[in-house]
């Protein structure tokens, strides 16, 4: 069976050469010129990715996201003619999987399609990693949720989940950007990779008892992230 891919953009030419692209490619295409119609494709044909547009009238792109968010792990792939370093990071806060500046080639587009769906099998269904334990904290990779020994239950979104399972499986060990980079997302971002920062700062808030004074994600200066061992 295809994997189906949904189309969010209010942009026509944009959405024709993106489908053509992708079925070109063996995926099967839903498209949506509007933010509304998409949030109903995602509830009724349930796709396996959403690109969405993050300029579109009315409900625009990052809305749209954060409603997904509220009921769906789809992944997320977003573009925008707004490349700043800043709108990227916004919208990965939000819970997207990556972010892709316009205009850009065809070939980069598909490669990051493949490059998310792959991160999204990985960590998907029964077959996925299994679940994880390090001191207090266990992480449930097919619920996306970490749980305290003393009961606490914490979802975290997908790539919130990617990296903290990446870094409790390698715990005790100094992981460098480009490692993570390369484990959770896939392949390198360049020129932003301060992106690593913001989660790690996010997974802190949920996980550590006092997220300015981390014991157990820190930071390596000058070389990365670790996972403290108990």
């Amino acid at each position: 069976m295809s994997l189906r891919i949904l189309v969010v953009d209010d942009d026509k030419p944009s959405v024709k050469m993106i489908s053509y692209l992708l079925r070109e490619e063996g995926y099967e295409v839903l498209s949506a010129d509007n933010g509304l119609t998409g949030l109903e494709l995602v509830d009724r044909q349930a796709p396996d990715l959403v690109i969405l547009d993050v300029m579109m009238p009315d409900l625009d792109g990052l809305e749209v996201c954060r409603r997904i968010r509220q009921k769906a792990d789809v992944p997320i792939v977003f573009l925008s003619a707004k490349g700043e370093t800043v709108d990227k990071v916004t919208g990965l806060q939000l819970g997207a999987d990556d972010y892709l500046a316009k205009p850009f080639e065809p070939a980069e587009l598909l490669a990051r399609v493949k490059a998310v769906l792959r991160r999204s099998e990985l960590f998907s269904g029964k077959d996925a990693q299994s679940q994880l334990t390090v001191g207090d904290l266990t992480a449930d990779p097919v619920a996306n949720r970490v749980r305290f020994v003393d009961g606490r239950q914490i979802d975290l979104t997908p790539i919130e989940f990617r990296l903290l399972y990446c870094l409790m499986r390698n715990a005790g060990r100094i992981l460098s950007h480009d490692l993570l980079m390369s484990a959770v997302w896939g392949y390198d971002y360049e020129g932003y990779s301060n992106q690593i920062a913001v989660y790690v700062r996010r997974l802190r808030i949920k996980i550590e008892h006092d997220p300015d004074n981390p014991r157990v994600l820190t930071t390596v200066r000058g070389l990365g992230y670790r996972y403290e061992r108990p």
